[in-house]
């Protein structure tokens, strides 16, 4: 089975599958097809983190971030007066992009299938042209055009991107030098003007790390470890399920989840490691909680866009991937050549002098992305989870896998209404004080939620129809040994017997 937010990649993922690839092979391929027709998603100019199981026992997590170039200069943002990163129409806030190295990482460990026929339906996509969504239209408004390529105006356009598919197929060609000593890294040294080294495109981003993982609702759920923030998400799991929660139409569950993800976001906001995750300080946080009152906290909610894709193939392997601009189309800057537009990871970076995120050459920023995958007691996979949105993904992830891991089947873990926390700040901005949270509700939510919740504590919002609570994808293998799962674009491939 294969998931992921468009037909077209879970096609191309569908069709890897079928010629006998691995799941690894298949998550490759519609990344890829996203990263031509979804660049409002994710693309060759962002960063990727993945987790694969292949047997029994803990997954391996892979980190596919990339790090700021060794001209990196937080004192002279500072100079300009600059109290934050730059998020837009700035080099600065552009980080080397991981995505093709995590795609090579993946193929080498895990792939069986050639790299060429694994990226051969991206290059088709980007060669002959696709169908620009509504999303993709929306997202390009205000977009600049690169590699000549005239952004859609109305959703149905025909896009062609030639420069993805000649990157594309230097990567098939040459593998990472030919694209990071190729004609993009060429194009990225241009564009930096003395950001980026060429010893900062020579240096692979992707990296296998050890995954982190806790004990919770009779299931061990893994994440990567930072500089992804699945650390948050744990350590919320692991405080939620230390109560006695109530049925989730109760006013009480949301309002425990929400203060747990709460109280595991503000212990984490500066981690560099798995600290919160110690019995000792999720004890303390536990006990911290008020089962009945709203505690203010130090907050803040990042934006961000993302895609994800989980697939889990006829030998057993599973994979959860998540690959990211950081905030729509990112940067707005577009490498000319090629026309990749590059992401904005920068922009997690601080300027605060001797923070662990100060901005500096060869660091990696915070990232929002959290790709999940749960084993039972005996080793054995559960589900893959993806959870695209920014700051809120640790939320969204939260409430599903509760759902989920209590017994609910995916279709109705991912439709059940949901609460989101908005702190009420901009982009990036650092919280000050105690800031008020606002619990935004889901049209469709339980009617007590809205009426018990302000007794509380909580400031509370019905929020509008077309509001955003984001989305997910997840595959899980039911009780009976069959896989079944849920989001935008699940494909299942039957069993032949």
């Amino acid at each position: 089975m294969i998931c992921t937010a468009d037909h077209r990649a879970s096609s191309a993922g569908l069709a890897i599958l079928r010629a006998g690839g691995s799941a690894a092979d298949a998550a490759v391929a519609a990344n890829a097809v996203l990263a031509v027709v979804a660049p409002h998603r994710c693309g060759l100019g962002g960063d990727l983190f993945a987790l694969v199981q292949d047997g029994p026992g803990p997954p391996a997590a892979l980190d596919a971030a990339g790090r700021a170039g060794s001209g990196a200069d937080a004192g002279a943002l500072r100079a300009e007066g600059r109290r934050r990163m730059p998020v837009r129409h700035d080099v600065r806030s552009v980080t080397v992009p991981g995505c093709v190295d995590g795609w090579l990482a993946l193929h080498a460990r895990h792939g069986r299938t050639p790299l060429a026929e694994v990226l051969r339906s991206a290059v088709l996509h980007a060669e002959r042209g696709f169908t620009a969504s509504p999303g993709l239209v929306a997202a390009c408004r205000d977009a600049p055009a690169g590699d000549g390529l005239a952004w859609p105006v109305r959703p149905g356009e025909q896009v062609k991107r030639p420069g993805i598919a000649r990157a594309l197929r230097a990567v098939v060609a040459a593998g990472r030098d030919g694209f990071y000593q190729g004609e993009f890294g060429d194009g990225l040294l241009r564009l930096g003007r003395g950001l980026f080294a060429p010893s900062d495109l020579a240096e692979p981003c992707a990296a296998w790390v050890r995954p982190l993982g806790v004990r919770a609702f009779g299931h061990d759920v893994w994440t990567a470890p930072p500089t992804s923030p699945g650390h948050v998400l744990l350590a919320a799991l692991a405080l939620a399920a230390g109560f006695d929660l109530p049925d989730p139409a109760d006013p009480g569950w949301p309002h425990l989840l929400a203060e747990s993800v709460l109280a595991a976001s503000g212990e984490a906001a500066d981690a560099a490691d798995a600290a919160p995750l110690r019995p000792d300080r999720l004890a303390a946080l536990r006990a911290a909680i008020d089962p009945a009152r709203h505690r203010r906290r130090r907050a803040t909610v990042p934006p961000g866009d993302a895609a994800c894709v989980c697939v889990v193939d006829d030998r057993g392997m599973a994979i959860a991937l998540q690959q990211s601009n950081g905030t729509g189309l990112g940067s707005l800057l577009v490498e000319p050549g090629t026309g990749i537009n590059l992401h904005n990871r920068g922009a997690g970076f601080t300027l605060a002098p001797g923070s662990p995120a100060e901005y500096g050459p060869g660091r990696r920023p915070p990232h929002t992305l959290i790709p999940v995958l749960a084993t039972r007691p005996d080793g054995t996979f559960r589900a893959v989870l993806g959870c695209p949105g920014g700051g809120i993904q640790p939320q969204v992830a939260l409430q599903i896998l509760v759902r989920l891991l209590r017994g609910a089947p995916p279709r109705d873990a991912l439709a059940a209404p949901r609460w989101r926390l908005a702190g009420g700040l901009g982009p990036f901005e650092a919280p000050q004080g105690d800031t008020p949270i606002r619990l935004d509700l889901q049209a469709g939510a339980p009617a007590a939620w809205g009426r018990r919740l302000p007794g509380y504590g909580h400031v509370v919002r019905a929020a509008a129809e077309d509001e955003d609570f984001g989305e997910a994808q997840l595959i899980e293998a039911g009780p009976g040994g069959g896989l079944r799962g849920d989001g935008p674009c699940p494909f299942t491939l039957p069993r032949v017997r």
